[in-house]
Parts: structure tokens; sequence; C-alpha cells
């Protein structure tokens, strides 16, 4: 056990901090697989109960009410998933979390295990996703979560590649199981070389390091084939389906259940 002052604080945050003074809910947004068109999994997004922004939510999070809202965030994300998702599938559930808000890798982790365990979700499907415009308290602690992570059977995923704090220096040091080209990057990639340069670059380093891309923000039939032809088939966006409240929504050139077609983009 620790013996640093701040986790003992932050886990008597968790368990007995401020009482959460607002509501929240969760929208769906799929990751396509384009090259075995299908549904590769979903990410869940805050929202508020009416559809708000998760900006809306965010800001009304405090130092005191972090913690408890992380965790709850998490639970509300698996359990409606456990209720949405096909059943007995592989299909992905992808979860947002802060690691400053995690102290206790093991101990912070429970309520997800014990949400999936309720709903029958199996471990091996879920992923979360930590950003790099998220400034890390201690580098070590986050390759911790990481590791732990990886020990109970999940994914682990750097969000925003490439828009925050020392992205390389990241990867290097977590190696994730996924990274998320951020959606600057991917902007208008058909018509732009260089960021078809870029791309091209981070995706051939994540593949020597045995790390699988999913390229975020696509808004366009024809951003979608140019990063299929650079080697990217795990792409979320617009042009897919918009996040849907509660809900797993249409996909673009998908049956409704999400079952595989022949065409996708």
């Amino acid at each position: 056990m620790t013996t640093d002052a701040r986790p003992r604080t932050a886990c008597r945050a968790c368990r007995d901090g401020a009482d959460l003074d607002f509501s929240f809910t969760m929208a769906f947004q799929p990751i396509v697989d384009v090259a075995n068109a299908r549904v590769w999994g979903y990410e869940a997004l805050v929202r508020g109960p009416d559809g708000e922004s998760a900006g809306s939510i965010l800001s009304r999070v405090t130092d005191e009410t972090l913690y408890r809202f992380d965790q709850a965030a998490r639970v509300k994300a698996i359990e409606l998933a456990g209720r949405l998702f096909p059943p007995g599938g592989d299909t992905k559930l992808s979860i947002n979390f802060m690691p400053n808000a995690v102290y206790e890798p093991a101990a912070c982790i429970r309520a997800s295990l014990e949400a999936a365990r309720r709903v029958g979700f199996d471990n091996g499907r879920l992923n979360f996703e930590f950003t790099e415009n998220e400034r890390f308290h201690d580098i070590a602690h986050v390759q911790r979560i990481v590791t732990e992570y990886r020990r109970q059977g999940f994914f682990t995923a750097l969000d925003d590649f490439g828009a925050g704090y020392a992205g390389l220096g990241l990867l290097a040091n977590f190696r994730p199981d996924l990274i998320k080209i951020d959606m600057d990057l991917v902007r208008g990639i058909d018509a732009d070389a260089g960021r078809r340069t870029i791309v091209g670059g981070l995706n051939q380093i994540a593949r020597a390091l045995g790390v699988a891309v999913i390229a975020e923000g696509i808004e366009t039939a024809a951003e979608a084939e140019a990063l299929h032809g650079l080697g990217i088939d795990l792409l979320q966006g617009y042009h897919f389906a918009r996040p849907a409240l509660e809900a797993l929504p249409p996909v673009a050139g998908f049956a409704a259940d999400g079952a595989p077609v022949k065409r996708v983009a």
C-alpha cells in the first residue's frame, strides 16, 4: 500500500466525497472496421439526461466530486452497454477515464468490474481511453494503471493522439493497445498530402510497436477512403453515425443491427 498522502485522500474522496448534484447519461458512437465491414465497437460519450453536451456536464464536476464522477461514468457506460449491445458478441465498449482521478488502480476499478459482472459484460470487451490532452501528475502512476488494466483483461487506448502533450513520448512510455488519431490530423486528409504523410508515418510507428490505430472525426467518404488507403481500418465519425442517446445508432452502409455488409464507405 502506498504511503503517499494524496492516494489516501483520493480514495477517501471516492468513497466519502460529495454526492453528485447533477444527472448524466451516455450517448454511443460506433467505431467501424472498414476492412471487415463491421462495427468494431462503440464509444460511450457523456451527455446530459436530455442530450446536453459533454461540456455542460463536465463543467459541473468539482475537485470534491471528480473521483465519484469518474467511477459513476464508467458504471453508467457498462450498464447501458449490457442492455444495448448484441449478446454474446465481441463488440468493444470504449470508455473515457481520467488517469488523475485514479490513485490505486486495482481498487478504483472494482466498481467497473462489479458492473460488468452484474450485466454479464466480458472484461475483454472493455477499452479504456485516456487522452494526451490531460497533464499527468505522475507518468509512472499512469503506467501502473495501464499495467493493472491489462492484467484485468481490458484494452487501453491513447485518445486525441497528435493533439496534446508529448504524444510520441506517451506512446513510448505506455505502449497502449490502441491510439486514436486526433480529428485535426484527419480533417481534409484526402486533399492534403502533408496530413497523409504524417498520419501514414504514425500508423507505421504504431504497427511496428504492435499498437492498433483508430482515426476519429471522419466526416466524408473521401476522408474514409484516404485513411483506408493508408492502412487504417478502424474509423469513427459523423460519416458513419452521430452519437445516439442511450441507443446504438444506425451505421451508414450497415444493417440496422450492425451486421456486416459488402460496402461501408
